[in-house]
């Protein structure tokens, strides 16, 4: 699994959970929810990603190219 792909899967289930959270216990993890967006949408501006940093390092996961 490449990286990026990671971080889609991460992302995902972050807001898989956060919606089942809100649909059981608080509609307040909605805010969970709101904070994987504003990630993505500052990744996509800036480049940099949090995500990347804790995937490659605790899964050992490599950019897309990379040998």
């Amino acid at each position: 699994m490449t990286l990026e792909n990671g971080v889609r899967v991460l992302a995902g289930t972050m807001v898989l959970i956060s919606v089942a959270l809100a649909y059981f216990l608080s509609p307040y993890w909605l805010l969970l929810t709101a904070f994987v967006g504003v990630n993505l949408v500052q990744s996509a501006f800036t480049g940099i990603c949090p995500a990347n940093a804790i995937l490659s390092r605790l899964f050992g996961l490599k950019p897309t190219g990379s040998a």
